[in-house]
């Protein structure tokens, strides 16, 4: 089953994607309903709450397939971590990569959807965009096995996570995260596509879905990726982000970029005059097997408002320091 959020008479509705054709919900349904049924639940719920004619995709305005409760983005595909090491002039990655599936927090609340315009965010040259998957869950569990994570999953859809990347080259090096170069934009789209019906696109144990990128309709020319190539697969990274706290439905994790998959790795082997940034008019598509494609076209943003330095230097209290609790 594809679950999409529509816009429908001033509001955001759900509606079942058919083909070419689009079945919108009664206001009664909501997306928690759908992502914590079974297939079987789910099939029902959408029969009995049907509302008026199918429309056709084309004359429907896609919202975001999800607005994340919460939003976890991981780095499982070994090719983009090599490929952003050459641009960081690193050497090898850091050894913490092959221990666990390492993940960043993100803004929850910039979910952007299938076709809505992305603004440049203020004070960004370098903009790019990250193709990949992400996996929604549908059950509340934690502390769960790899095995236990696949009876949480709901579905997936497609993510771009957007990157000001010289916005993050200055403050990723202070060891807080790329901060607001990740802080603006997150598209997801442009359905959900529901785990049963991408069950046939496993191979070896993991989702296998043919992955590639486009620029103003043309495909990037060091081609795609297969999500059969995470280093961690989507159940093993829901069991490590469920480790001593509970996931519900609604949390949204990524796969991390996929390789080849944004501007990025081109300048780690080319350079910005070869493969220049994203700049308003651009339009960035992403493409997933078994989900479909997702556009968005970038749009001028508004300059950054100055703020001042640090204010340093200002009067400290005395301390006076000594053990704390027994001795």
């Amino acid at each position: 089953m594809k679950i999409a959020r529509i816009a429908l008479d001033g509001m955001t509705r759900l509606a079942i994607v058919d083909d070419d054709w689009v079945q919108p919900l009664t206001k009664n349904v909501g997306l928690p309903d759908l992502l914590s049924s079974t297939a079987s639940e789910r099939r029902t719920i959408v029969d009995s709450n049907k509302e008026g004619s199918a429309l056709a995709l084309s004359d429907v305005r896609l919202r975001a397939s999800i607005e994340p409760t919460t939003l976890r983005d991981f780095l499982t595909f070994e090719e983009h971590l090599e490929g952003s090491l050459k641009i960081l002039d690193a050497t090898e990655p850091h050894p913490v990569w092959y221990q666990m599936p390492v993940f960043l927090f993100y803004n929850s609340n910039a979910a952007v959807g299938h076709g809505e315009p992305v603004a440049v965010p203020p004070g960004c040259e370098l903009l790019d965009f990250e193709l990949e998957l992400a996996v929604i869950i549908g059950k509340a569990g934690k502390d769960l096995t790899p095995e236990q994570a696949s009876e949480h999953i709901a579905g997936y859809t497609l993510f771009n996570d957007w990157s000001a990347r010289d916005l993050m080259a200055p403050v990723i090096p202070f060891g807080m995260g790329p901060m607001k170069g990740k802080d603006f934009a997150n598209s997801f789209g442009p359905w959900i596509v529901t785990a049963d019906e991408l069950e046939p696109y496993r191979r070896d144990g993991r989702l296998a879905l043919e992955l590639h990128a486009e620029l103003n309709g043309i495909p990037l020319p060091a081609g795609g990726d297969n999500s059969v190539n995470m280093a961690w697969s989507f159940e093993e990274m829901i069991a490590f982000a469920s480790r001593g706290t509970e996931l519900r439905p609604g949390d949204v994790l990524g796969s991390g970029t996929c390789g080849g998959g944004c501007l990025l790795e081109y300048w780690a082997h080319l350079d910005t005059e070869q493969v220049p940034s994203l700049k308003p008019g651009d339009v960035v598509t992403l493409v997933a097997e078994g989900i479909g494609k997702m556009s968005n076209t970038i749009v001028a943003g508004v300059d950054a408002i100055p703020l001042p330095p640090a204010r340093v230097g200002q009067q400290r209290r005395q301390r006076t320091w000594q053990p704390v609790g027994p001795t």
